[in-house]
């Protein structure tokens, strides 16, 4: 009785929160800011005639993201689990009604974004968030069934419509993190080793059969001209020759910050995703690691609080956000340097989008929050 007990305070108490943990997203929060700035401004000015445009947006977003996030630290995050099925519905329906909605942007037969009122979102960025919550809270309350195939079909089925919707818009970077989330949570969360590799190939088998029969039509160019872009120097292959020529004349210690070339116009939207050839050029070789370095600190620390988290649900739910962050980060800077196709993902805490920034730091305020718990426990 008296164990018993003790796992009920444990469960509920209170602790501080990861200092740690803190100080990694707000130095990384910082750096970005600053970054953006400086690969933003000449855009800014050149279309909008206001070099401030995109940084006065970002930090007010930055700064209100912080207060959430703190906000979000302190609360419970066993609550979250009575709201992981209306955010993932919700999620859906947005989906859905985004299929429904003519292009936002003239030209361009993509829809990934909602607008309501000045505030635009894509959907997709929520839906990382609600497969998270909804597999940790899926997966922590029915451990048992983790070895029932009906179970782990309804799982799979869940995670297959919320890509399949994503695919649609199309946005494939997007697919790709939200499908490798579901399976890492599936793997961590005690899915029998004969259904991993099996699952991981349909996936991938599913990929291929997209891209080659040309449902992903743009997906097959960008393969194209990532294998030799000088096929459209002026064309596709374009941005991804100026992000190359951004990285190789940044050399070891970099030109400085604000002293970039490539960001006056020759990498297009340098503040989105190809923001890390801007920081490349200023920040040479050396500033680079030292950012991929906090990163990988970043991780480790959201692995680690995960580690000690007192529950399962705690634990897939730190696991899922980390991994996020960090999956997200190295496929950008893959993209930035042509490692891999280009799959218009943005770099987590610099990219320029207020919402996106705000999504991240309340998720980082989940992880706080379990950090709570976990902080509890070891004393």
């Amino acid at each position: 009785m008296a164990k018993a007990v003790k796992r009920k305070n444990i469960s509920t108490a209170r602790g501080k929160i990861d200092i740690t943990f803190l100080s990694f997203v707000l130095i990384l929060l910082t750096i970005g800011l600053v970054m953006l700035f400086s690969a933003s401004y000449a855009y800014s000015y050149e279309y909008y005639g206001n070099s401030y445009k995109f940084i006065t947006r970002q930090a007010f977003f930055a700064v209100v993201g912080v207060i959430v996030m703190l906000i979000v630290s302190r609360i419970d995050y066993h609550k979250l689990k009575k709201l992981a099925w209306l955010v993932f519905i919700a999620v859906i329906a947005m989906l859905v009604i985004l299929l429904a909605l003519p292009p936002m942007v003239s030209g361009m037969d993509v829809k990934r974004w909602i607008a309501i009122g000045p505030v635009t979102f894509q959907p997709s960025e929520i839906a990382k968030f609600a497969i998270v919550l909804l597999f940790a809270s899926l997966i922590a309350g029915n451990q048992k069934q983790m070895r029932d195939i009906k179970f782990i079909a309804v799982l799979v089925f869940l995670l297959a419509l919320t890509c399949g919707l994503i695919v649609l818009e199309p946005h494939l970077s997007a697919t790709i993190l939200v499908f490798c989330l579901g399976i890492v949570l599936l793997i961590v969360g005690g899915l029998p080793k004969r259904y991993i590799f099996g699952g991981i190939g349909l996936g991938a088998a599913g990929v291929v059969l997209l891209v080659v029969s040309g449902a992903i039509g743009y997906a097959s160019d960008r393969i194209k001209y990532w294998l030799d872009p000088w096929l459209a120097p002026t064309g596709e292959g374009f941005q991804t020759i100026q992000s190359l020529l951004a990285i190789g004349s940044g050399g070891i210690l970099g030109r400085g910050i604000g002293q970039s070339r490539q960001k006056y116009l020759w990498v297009p939207e340098p503040h989105n995703d190809f923001i890390f050839s801007i920081v490349c050029e200023e920040l040479g070789l050396i500033g680079a690691i030292v950012i991929i370095v906090l990163f990988c600190l970043l991780v480790w620390r959201g692995f680690l609080i995960a580690m000690r988290s007192p529950d399962k649900f705690g634990a897939l739910l730190s696991i899922g956000l980390t991994f996020q962050v960090g999956l997200q980060a190295m496929l950008n800077i893959w993209v930035v340097t042509n490692t891999i196709p280009n799959t218009g993902i943005s770099l987590p805490f610099f990219s320029y989008g207020g919402t996106s920034l705000l999504i991240l730091l309340a998720e980082m305020g989940v992880i706080l929050s379990v950090s709570r718990s976990s902080n509890v426990e070891k004393t």
